[in-house]
């Protein structure tokens, strides 16, 4: 078999993804992309000081409710997949392109076990919601906002919850490769298996 061009990391906001994505990039001289790059939708609504959040930014967080806000992110996710199927084609079938390690929320995992790449490999981090919490209000220096922005951060978190909920079960359902990073006490740990998943498998 012909060995792997492309790793595809996937999982909820402030996982670790990127970080373990240009680590493993680093150390094999792959492209590293990031689907957040590929097309502009509300991010993380917090910014370092003195910068603030952007009106559509903050109008977003506040006037959806969770539902909304999660139905919405799924639904930019979906038109983005043409996009990052091409690309995804493009790096696992052309040998004058660079092998591509591409992360992102956007890689759902039910669009992406629709491909039929043999030169693709696949892994979801995962973790528990109350990680994911810490972790975002760490992030955004949650105690020290003003309470309109932990309104926007709250909501913020509640729809990566519902997000996670709903991709690990996803990950699950189709018996894909996922990751728990709350076992994992270090990147090199975290970067063992996603290496291992690059060799031609027998």
């Amino acid at each position: 078999m012909r060995p792997c061009r492309v790793l595809i990391i996937g999982g909820s906001s402030n996982v670790g993804k990127s970080t373990l994505a240009e680590f493993l990039a680093l150390q094999l001289g792959w492209r590293y992309q990031s689907t957040d790059s590929l097309a502009r939708h509300p991010g993380r609504p917090w910014r370092p000081k003195p910068e603030t959040v952007p009106v559509h930014v903050a109008e977003h967080y506040l006037s959806l409710s969770v539902d909304e806000l999660i139905a919405d992110v799924l639904r930019h996710y979906a038109r983005l997949w043409p996009t990052i199927e091409a690309m995804i084609a493009k790096h696992a079938t052309d040998d004058s392109t660079d092998c591509l390690i591409l992360e992102g929320s956007a890689l759902w995992p039910e669009t992406v076990a629709t491909l039929d790449l043999d030169t693709v490999a696949a892994v979801w981090l995962t973790a528990s919601n109350s990680f994911l919490q810490a972790r975002i209000y760490a992030a955004s220096q949650f105690e020290a906002a003003e309470p309109r922005e932990r309104m926007m951060i709250h909501k913020f978190v509640e729809r990566t919850q519902r997000y996670n909920d709903l991709m690990l079960d996803a990950v699950n359902r189709l018996g894909l490769v996922s990751l728990n990073v709350e076992t994992i006490a270090s990147l090199d740990e975290l970067a063992e298996p996603c290496l291992k998943l690059l060799k031609p498998q027998e």
